[in-house]
């Protein structure tokens, strides 16, 4: 499964209310540090399908939910399982990071 493309409208339905844990990255199309660790998201997306869902809010055309989480620099990652912050990182790490994250946290 591909990360997802999560709103301001949708971050509830999508994060908040999802059955299962959810890593959201807040991005921007402009952040070089985004685009590295994108591709890593992507392929830990499919890796995890059914266990944890990843998803992406691009804070440019979605300003409402990184001001609600205090997004002060992105990449930020926040993981969210039944709708609380467990916990999050800012920065790009490699994959074996972001996955070990993943690991701590689920």
């Amino acid at each position: 499964m591909a990360t997802v493309a999560v709103t301001d409208d949708t971050f509830d339905a999508e994060v908040r209310n999802s059955s299962i844990p959810v890593v959201v990255d807040f991005w921007a199309e402009w952040c070089g540090p985004c685009k590295q660790i994108g591709p890593a998201l992507e392929e830990l997306s499919a890796e995890y399908d059914g266990k944890v869902k990843i998803v992406k809010v691009n804070v440019d055309e979605n300003p409402n939910s990184p001001a609600q989480m205090g997004v002060r620099g992105i990449p930020a990652l926040f993981m969210f399982k039944d709708g609380q912050v467990i916990s999050n990182k800012v920065g790009a790490a490699p994959k074996a990071a972001l996955q070990s994250w993943i690991e701590e946290a689920i």
